[in-house]
């Protein structure tokens, strides 16, 4: 694995990257860099779009309403990241926030929104969401970026299931086994994880997803944890058994 700069700035580009190439960056990225960061033509950064891997640019241009980047050299090729959607009852603002940035940071490929009948924040800012998921991304050295798909309820959703997936239950009322042993029962392969509302799944979501014969129930403690904590430690969990941090 490239050993990852964590010292320079990173920038999300939605552009393809290649050698040579110039970016015509839009006038918030033009502020961000010139305003903010105070960076001037000639100062280099790391840009990524999550296609192309990691490449060193330079401000070649500023203007009143933009800035252009003159694309040089790779530094990291694309990594190839687990196959992990994430899916979860949407949360207040800031925790919401919260969730969906270390979502990013511990890999999940996509962030799915489900509607369960005890979900409480309903209303879903798919904008802010992949505001957050660029700006962990950038700030954390990820390659990957998730794509932030749009709310659905959590019975269409498995209505909709593609089979070959492998759900990840997190389930308070699953007797207390390992759940490194659970995991590690599993084939490698395509996966999700569901974590859900601050209330609980309601007897009949439960009792639908358990019968799923997808659906692979796992309990993370003897602890009640809140959403967005259950997210990482979940995360952490699979990351750890079935994800990329094995081949670390």
């Amino acid at each position: 694995m490239a050993i990852r700069d964590l010292t320079s700035e990173r920038l999300f580009v939605e552009d393809d990257l290649a050698a040579a190439r110039l970016l015509e960056l839009a006038p918030p990225q033009a502020h961000y860099l010139t305003a903010v960061l105070r960076l001037r033509p000639g100062a280099q950064l790391l840009v990524f779009n999550g296609r192309d891997g990691e490449w060193v640019a330079t401000l070649a241009e500023t203007k009143k309403r933009g800035a252009t980047l003159t694309v040089e050299r790779q530094t990291r090729p694309q990594e190839v990241s687990p196959d992990i959607d994430y899916l979860f009852a949407p949360l207040k603002r800031s925790r919401l926030d919260y969730m969906v940035q270390k979502a990013t940071e511990m890999g999940a490929a996509r962030l799915r929104p489900v509607i369960t009948e005890r979900t409480v924040a309903e209303r879903v800012n798919s904008d802010r969401m992949r505001a957050n998921v660029i700006e962990a991304a950038e700030q954390c050295g990820v390659l990957q970026v998730p794509v932030v798909e749009p709310p659905a309820k959590l019975d269409d959703v498995l209505d909709d299931w593609d089979e070959a997936r492998r759900l990840i239950y997190c389930d308070e009322h699953e007797q207390l086994s390992d759940p490194i042993e659970t995991l590690g029962k599993l084939a490698p392969g395509p996966l999700a994880v569901l974590i859900g509302p601050e209330g609980g799944f309601s007897l009949r979501e439960r009792n639908r997803l358990v019968g799923k014969p997808y659906v692979v129930p796992l309990s993370l403690g003897p602890r009640i944890m809140r959403a967005d904590t259950a997210a990482v430690a979940a995360l952490a969990l699979v990351g750890a058994v079935l994800g990329d941090w094995r081949r670390r």
